[in-house]
Protein backbone atom coordinates (compact mmCIF):
# COMPACT_ATOMS: atom_id res chain seq x y z
CA UNK A 1 0.00 0.00 0.00
CA UNK A 2 1.45 3.41 -0.94
CA UNK A 3 1.88 6.07 1.72
CA UNK A 4 -0.77 8.16 -0.06
CA UNK A 5 -3.26 5.31 0.15
CA UNK A 6 -2.27 4.63 3.77
CA UNK A 7 -2.88 8.24 4.72
CA UNK A 8 -6.23 8.25 2.95
CA UNK A 9 -7.25 5.06 4.75
CA UNK A 10 -6.11 6.45 8.10
CA UNK A 11 -7.98 9.69 7.53
CA UNK A 12 -11.20 7.79 6.82
CA UNK A 13 -10.68 5.46 9.81
CA UNK A 14 -12.71 6.59 12.85
CA UNK A 15 -10.19 7.28 15.63
CA UNK A 16 -10.06 7.96 19.36
CA UNK A 17 -7.72 9.97 21.62
CA UNK A 18 -7.31 9.37 25.35
CA UNK A 19 -4.27 11.56 26.05
CA UNK A 20 -4.89 15.07 24.80
CA UNK A 21 -4.23 18.24 26.79
CA UNK A 22 -6.59 21.07 25.94
CA UNK A 23 -3.99 23.73 26.70
CA UNK A 24 -1.56 21.87 24.44
CA UNK A 25 -4.07 21.29 21.64
CA UNK A 26 -4.56 24.95 20.73
CA UNK A 27 -4.20 25.30 16.95
CA UNK A 28 -1.39 27.64 15.94
CA UNK A 29 -3.63 30.35 14.52
CA UNK A 30 -5.88 30.22 17.61
CA UNK A 31 -2.93 30.72 19.97
CA UNK A 32 -1.65 33.53 17.74
CA UNK A 33 -5.03 35.28 18.08
CA UNK A 34 -4.82 34.98 21.89
CA UNK A 35 -1.29 36.41 21.93
CA UNK A 36 -2.48 39.38 19.87
CA UNK A 37 -5.56 39.78 22.07
CA UNK A 38 -3.35 40.35 25.11
CA UNK A 39 -0.65 42.37 23.29
CA UNK A 40 1.65 39.49 24.13
CA UNK A 41 5.22 38.60 23.25
CA UNK A 42 7.07 41.17 21.11
CA UNK A 43 9.13 38.37 19.58
CA UNK A 44 6.00 36.72 18.10
CA UNK A 45 5.09 38.84 15.09
CA UNK A 46 4.08 36.08 12.68
CA UNK A 47 2.78 32.51 12.75
CA UNK A 48 6.28 31.38 11.72
CA UNK A 49 7.75 33.11 14.79
CA UNK A 50 5.21 31.27 16.93
CA UNK A 51 5.95 27.93 15.31
CA UNK A 52 9.66 28.44 15.92
CA UNK A 53 8.92 29.27 19.58
CA UNK A 54 7.27 25.87 19.94
CA UNK A 55 10.46 23.81 19.57
CA UNK A 56 12.11 22.12 22.55
CA UNK A 57 15.45 20.53 23.30
CA UNK A 58 14.24 18.58 26.33
CA UNK A 59 11.31 18.07 28.69
CA UNK A 60 12.24 21.00 30.97
CA UNK A 61 12.27 23.38 28.01
CA UNK A 62 8.88 22.06 26.95
CA UNK A 63 7.44 22.76 30.43
CA UNK A 64 8.89 26.28 30.33
CA UNK A 65 7.19 26.91 26.98
CA UNK A 66 3.96 25.38 28.28
CA UNK A 67 3.87 27.90 31.13
CA UNK A 68 4.70 30.78 28.76
CA UNK A 69 1.77 29.83 26.54
CA UNK A 70 -0.59 29.71 29.53
CA UNK A 71 -0.06 33.46 30.04
CA UNK A 72 -2.47 34.02 27.18
CA UNK A 73 -5.34 32.09 28.75
CA UNK A 74 -6.89 34.55 31.17
CA UNK A 75 -10.68 34.45 30.91
CA UNK A 76 -13.37 31.80 30.75
CA UNK A 77 -14.14 32.88 27.18
CA UNK A 78 -10.55 32.03 26.22
CA UNK A 79 -11.18 28.43 27.26
CA UNK A 80 -14.44 28.27 25.32
CA UNK A 81 -12.51 29.65 22.33
CA UNK A 82 -9.73 27.05 22.48
CA UNK A 83 -12.15 24.20 23.23
CA UNK A 84 -14.14 25.00 20.09
CA UNK A 85 -10.93 25.19 18.05
CA UNK A 86 -9.59 21.92 19.47
CA UNK A 87 -12.89 20.12 18.82
CA UNK A 88 -12.94 21.45 15.26
CA UNK A 89 -9.47 19.96 14.76
CA UNK A 90 -10.65 16.62 16.15
CA UNK A 91 -13.49 16.50 13.64
CA UNK A 92 -11.14 17.52 10.81
CA UNK A 93 -8.93 14.54 11.61
CA UNK A 94 -11.94 12.19 11.91
CA UNK A 95 -11.45 11.61 15.63
CA UNK A 96 -14.87 10.53 16.85
CA UNK A 97 -14.12 10.14 20.56
CA UNK A 98 -11.74 12.01 22.86
CA UNK A 99 -10.96 12.47 26.53
CA UNK A 100 -9.33 15.84 27.13
CA UNK A 101 -7.22 16.93 30.07
CA UNK A 102 -7.53 20.43 31.47
CA UNK A 103 -5.36 21.79 34.30
CA UNK A 104 -7.47 24.07 36.51
CA UNK A 105 -4.82 24.47 39.22
CA UNK A 106 -2.54 26.19 36.69
CA UNK A 107 -5.10 29.00 36.50
CA UNK A 108 -6.27 29.28 40.10
CA UNK A 109 -4.11 32.40 40.53
CA UNK A 110 -6.28 34.04 37.87
CA UNK A 111 -9.34 33.31 40.04
CA UNK A 112 -10.68 30.84 37.49
CA UNK A 113 -12.61 28.05 39.22
CA UNK A 114 -12.83 24.40 38.21
CA UNK A 115 -16.58 24.78 37.65
CA UNK A 116 -16.16 27.95 35.63
CA UNK A 117 -13.46 26.40 33.47
CA UNK A 118 -15.39 23.16 32.92
CA UNK A 119 -18.53 25.10 31.97
CA UNK A 120 -16.59 27.29 29.52
CA UNK A 121 -14.84 24.30 27.95
CA UNK A 122 -18.13 22.44 27.58
CA UNK A 123 -19.68 25.54 26.03
CA UNK A 124 -16.93 25.60 23.40
CA UNK A 125 -17.13 21.85 22.77
CA UNK A 126 -20.89 21.99 22.31
CA UNK A 127 -20.47 24.37 19.38
CA UNK A 128 -18.95 21.52 17.35
CA UNK A 129 -20.78 18.44 16.09
CA UNK A 130 -19.15 15.17 15.15
CA UNK A 131 -17.02 14.28 18.17
CA UNK A 132 -17.84 13.00 21.66
CA UNK A 133 -15.61 14.57 24.31
CA UNK A 134 -15.27 13.92 28.03
CA UNK A 135 -13.03 15.84 30.43
CA UNK A 136 -10.26 14.82 32.81
CA UNK A 137 -9.18 17.23 35.55
CA UNK A 138 -5.40 17.15 35.60
CA UNK A 139 -3.64 17.64 38.92
CA UNK A 140 -0.22 19.31 38.95
CA UNK A 141 2.47 17.45 40.91
CA UNK A 142 4.45 20.64 41.45
CA UNK A 143 1.60 22.30 43.38
CA UNK A 144 1.31 19.60 46.04
CA UNK A 145 -1.41 17.28 47.40
CA UNK A 146 -3.45 20.06 49.03
CA UNK A 147 -3.91 21.75 45.67
CA UNK A 148 -4.77 18.37 44.16
CA UNK A 149 -7.36 17.65 46.83
CA UNK A 150 -9.05 20.98 46.13
CA UNK A 151 -9.16 20.20 42.43
CA UNK A 152 -10.73 16.78 43.07
CA UNK A 153 -13.40 18.23 45.38
CA UNK A 154 -14.22 21.06 42.96
CA UNK A 155 -14.26 18.67 39.98
CA UNK A 156 -16.83 16.57 41.82
CA UNK A 157 -19.08 19.63 41.98
CA UNK A 158 -18.64 20.22 38.23
CA UNK A 159 -19.41 16.71 36.97
CA UNK A 160 -22.44 17.96 35.03
CA UNK A 161 -19.97 19.36 32.48
CA UNK A 162 -18.61 15.92 31.68
CA UNK A 163 -15.65 15.42 34.03
CA UNK A 164 -15.13 11.66 34.26
CA UNK A 165 -11.67 11.30 35.78
CA UNK A 166 -8.52 12.82 37.17
CA UNK A 167 -4.94 12.70 35.94
CA UNK A 168 -1.65 14.06 37.18
CA UNK A 169 0.99 15.87 35.13
CA UNK A 170 3.80 18.25 35.96
CA UNK A 171 7.40 17.57 36.94
CA UNK A 172 7.39 13.81 37.32
CA UNK A 173 11.17 13.71 37.88
CA UNK A 174 10.94 16.06 40.88
CA UNK A 175 7.72 15.07 42.64
CA UNK A 176 7.03 11.37 43.36
CA UNK A 177 3.41 10.19 43.47
CA UNK A 178 3.18 8.63 46.96
CA UNK A 179 1.96 11.83 48.71
CA UNK A 180 -1.06 11.76 46.39
CA UNK A 181 -2.23 8.26 47.32
CA UNK A 182 -4.93 9.41 49.74
CA UNK A 183 -6.47 11.91 47.35
CA UNK A 184 -6.51 9.28 44.58
CA UNK A 185 -8.45 7.02 46.91
CA UNK A 186 -10.81 9.93 47.60
CA UNK A 187 -11.25 10.46 43.86
CA UNK A 188 -12.21 6.81 43.41
CA UNK A 189 -14.73 7.06 46.26
CA UNK A 190 -16.29 9.97 44.40
CA UNK A 191 -16.63 7.80 41.30
CA UNK A 192 -13.77 9.21 39.22
CA UNK A 193 -11.49 7.11 37.06
CA UNK A 194 -7.79 7.74 37.63
CA UNK A 195 -4.59 8.06 35.66
CA UNK A 196 -1.17 9.68 35.94
CA UNK A 197 1.75 10.66 33.76
CA UNK A 198 4.75 8.42 34.43
CA UNK A 199 7.75 7.02 32.61
CA UNK A 200 8.14 10.18 30.53
CA UNK A 201 10.55 12.46 32.43
CA UNK A 202 11.52 9.70 34.89
CA UNK A 203 12.23 5.97 34.69
CA UNK A 204 10.47 2.69 35.32
CA UNK A 205 10.39 3.21 39.08
CA UNK A 206 8.10 6.20 38.55
CA UNK A 207 5.68 4.00 36.60
CA UNK A 208 5.73 1.32 39.27
CA UNK A 209 4.95 3.91 41.92
CA UNK A 210 1.82 5.17 40.19
CA UNK A 211 0.67 1.58 39.69
CA UNK A 212 1.28 0.51 43.28
CA UNK A 213 0.75 3.73 45.27
CA UNK A 214 -1.99 5.36 43.21
CA UNK A 215 -3.69 2.23 41.78
CA UNK A 216 -4.30 4.02 38.49
CA UNK A 217 -6.63 2.77 35.76
CA UNK A 218 -4.37 4.07 32.97
CA UNK A 219 -0.84 5.44 32.59
CA UNK A 220 0.06 8.48 30.56
CA UNK A 221 3.10 7.64 28.41
CA UNK A 222 4.83 4.82 30.35
CA UNK A 223 7.61 5.12 27.78
CA UNK A 224 10.46 4.03 30.03
CA UNK A 225 8.63 1.07 31.60
CA UNK A 226 10.85 -1.43 29.80
CA UNK A 227 13.82 -0.37 31.92
CA UNK A 228 12.33 -2.87 34.41
CA UNK A 229 11.16 -6.09 32.70
CA UNK A 230 9.23 -7.11 35.81
CA UNK A 231 7.22 -3.88 35.51
CA UNK A 232 6.30 -4.74 31.92
CA UNK A 233 5.10 -8.12 33.18
CA UNK A 234 3.04 -6.35 35.87
CA UNK A 235 1.40 -4.05 33.32
CA UNK A 236 0.50 -7.08 31.20
CA UNK A 237 -0.80 -9.03 34.20
CA UNK A 238 -3.03 -6.18 35.38
CA UNK A 239 -4.04 -5.11 31.86
CA UNK A 240 -3.17 -1.48 32.54
CA UNK A 241 -3.46 0.56 29.33
CA UNK A 242 -0.67 2.91 28.28
CA UNK A 243 -1.50 6.23 26.65
CA UNK A 244 1.48 6.17 24.29
CA UNK A 245 2.51 9.43 22.58
CA UNK A 246 5.40 8.65 20.20
CA UNK A 247 5.94 12.02 18.49
CA UNK A 248 5.59 13.84 21.82
CA UNK A 249 8.33 11.60 23.24
CA UNK A 250 10.52 12.42 20.26
CA UNK A 251 9.91 16.18 20.56
CA UNK A 252 10.84 16.28 24.27
CA UNK A 253 13.85 13.98 23.96
CA UNK A 254 12.40 10.99 25.80
CA UNK A 255 13.49 8.89 22.82
CA UNK A 256 16.33 9.71 20.44
CA UNK A 257 14.38 8.67 17.35
CA UNK A 258 11.08 7.01 16.48
CA UNK A 259 12.79 3.72 15.65
CA UNK A 260 13.99 3.52 19.26
CA UNK A 261 10.48 3.98 20.69
CA UNK A 262 9.29 0.88 22.61
CA UNK A 263 5.71 1.00 21.31
CA UNK A 264 6.07 -2.18 19.23
CA UNK A 265 7.71 -4.08 22.09
CA UNK A 266 4.93 -3.06 24.47
CA UNK A 267 2.26 -4.06 21.97
CA UNK A 268 3.88 -7.43 21.33
CA UNK A 269 4.31 -8.05 25.06
CA UNK A 270 0.55 -7.75 25.51
CA UNK A 271 0.21 -4.32 27.14
CA UNK A 272 -3.00 -2.56 26.02
CA UNK A 273 -1.38 0.22 23.96
CA UNK A 274 -3.31 3.30 22.82
CA UNK A 275 -1.88 5.96 20.50
CA UNK A 276 -2.27 9.67 21.15
CA UNK A 277 -0.92 13.08 20.15
CA UNK A 278 -0.58 14.59 23.67
CA UNK A 279 -0.12 18.25 22.68
CA UNK A 280 -0.66 18.62 18.91
CA UNK A 281 -0.71 22.40 19.11
CA UNK A 282 2.80 22.34 20.55
CA UNK A 283 4.30 19.38 18.68
CA UNK A 284 2.65 20.06 15.29
CA UNK A 285 1.59 16.41 15.00
CA UNK A 286 -1.61 14.62 14.03
CA UNK A 287 -2.99 11.22 14.94
CA UNK A 288 -2.74 10.17 11.28
CA UNK A 289 0.99 11.02 11.33
CA UNK A 290 1.44 8.96 14.49
CA UNK A 291 -0.11 5.93 12.80
CA UNK A 292 1.86 6.44 9.58
CA UNK A 293 5.08 6.25 11.60
CA UNK A 294 3.89 3.12 13.38
CA UNK A 295 3.23 1.55 9.98
CA UNK A 296 6.41 2.74 8.28
CA UNK A 297 8.91 2.41 11.12
CA UNK A 298 7.43 -0.22 13.45
CA UNK A 299 5.64 -2.32 10.82
CA UNK A 300 2.17 -2.08 12.31
CA UNK A 301 -0.32 -3.52 9.85
CA UNK A 302 -3.69 -1.87 9.15
CA UNK A 303 -5.37 -4.62 11.21
CA UNK A 304 -3.02 -3.90 14.12
CA UNK A 305 -3.77 -0.21 13.83
CA UNK A 306 -7.46 -0.99 14.08
CA UNK A 307 -6.60 -3.01 17.18
CA UNK A 308 -4.89 0.04 18.71
CA UNK A 309 -8.06 2.07 18.13
CA UNK A 310 -10.12 -0.67 19.77
CA UNK A 311 -7.72 -0.63 22.72
CA UNK A 312 -8.56 3.05 23.20
CA UNK A 313 -12.28 2.34 23.10
CA UNK A 314 -11.92 -0.47 25.64
CA UNK A 315 -9.86 1.80 27.92
CA UNK A 316 -12.20 4.79 27.59
CA UNK A 317 -13.82 6.28 30.67
CA UNK A 318 -17.13 7.03 28.98
CA UNK A 319 -19.95 6.51 31.51
CA UNK A 320 -22.29 3.61 30.85
CA UNK A 321 -25.29 4.57 28.79
CA UNK A 322 -28.11 3.06 26.78
CA UNK A 323 -27.57 2.56 23.08
CA UNK A 324 -24.67 1.24 21.02
CA UNK A 325 -21.23 0.87 22.57
CA UNK A 326 -18.22 2.72 21.25
CA UNK A 327 -17.01 -0.50 19.63
CA UNK A 328 -20.34 -0.92 17.85
CA UNK A 329 -20.37 2.70 16.71
CA UNK A 330 -16.81 2.58 15.38
CA UNK A 331 -16.92 -0.84 13.72
CA UNK A 332 -20.19 0.00 11.95
CA UNK A 333 -18.74 3.24 10.55
CA UNK A 334 -18.18 3.19 6.75
CA UNK A 335 -14.51 4.06 7.33
CA UNK A 336 -13.95 0.95 9.47
CA UNK A 337 -12.65 -1.37 6.80
CA UNK A 338 -9.32 -2.88 5.94
CA UNK A 339 -7.72 -1.57 2.75
CA UNK A 340 -7.79 -3.68 -0.39
CA UNK A 341 -4.61 -5.50 -1.32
Amino acid sequence: MSKFDLQAWLQALPKAELHLHLEGAIPLDTLFQLIKKYNGDDSIKTLKHLQDRLIYNDFSEFIETWLWKNNFLREYDDFAFIAEAAATDLVRHNIHYAEIFFSPARFSGSKLSVTGLAEAIRRGLDRVDGVEVWLIADLVRDLGPESGARTVAEADEAREFGIVGIGMGGSEHRFPPQPYAELYEDARRRGFRTGAHAGEAAGADSVRRVVEALQVDRIGHGTRSEEDPSLVALLVERGIPLEVCPLSNLATGVVADIAAHPVRRYHDAGIPVTINTDDPGMFHNTLVEEYVLLHDVHNFTPAEIQGLVLNALDAAWRPERDGPSLRETFTNDPGWRLPDG
